[in-house]
């Protein structure tokens, strides 16, 4: 069905990314509630409501259904290291100074 292929497409952006549905919503400008919906009763997103998903992603409509490519993935980092730069963009400010001195310290050996 393709409810469940956009919601399906949608939810693996968020784990690549590392993001909660509040902070796609924050980043796409729309309701909560309205992604809430969207995902609990399993309705396709109008495509108004599709595209600004898409900006909040950083990514456009027609590369959001282009299913054989991650548009949102660097091609020259490894998994590994695409991994941890997702992880450090949900960090906060603190955490990541918390990070940044942690790895000063492994790079100095």
């Amino acid at each position: 069905m393709v409810e469940d292929e956009v919601i399906s497409r949608i939810r693996y952006f968020l784990e690549f990314k590392h993001w909660s549905l509040y902070r796609l919503a924050k980043e796409a400008d729309i309701p909560y509630g309205s992604l809430s919906n969207i995902f609990n009763r399993k309705t396709v997103p109008s495509i108004p409501t599709l595209d600004r998903i898409c900006k909040g992603f950083g990514i456009s409509l027609s590369a959001f259904f282009e299913y054989d490519k991650n548009p949102i993935r660097i091609e020259s980092l490894s998994d590994t290291e695409q991994d941890i730069i997702n992880s450090y963009r949900v960090l906060s400010v603190k955490d990541k100074e918390l990070l940044n001195a942690y790895l000063d310290g492994l790079c100095k050996r």
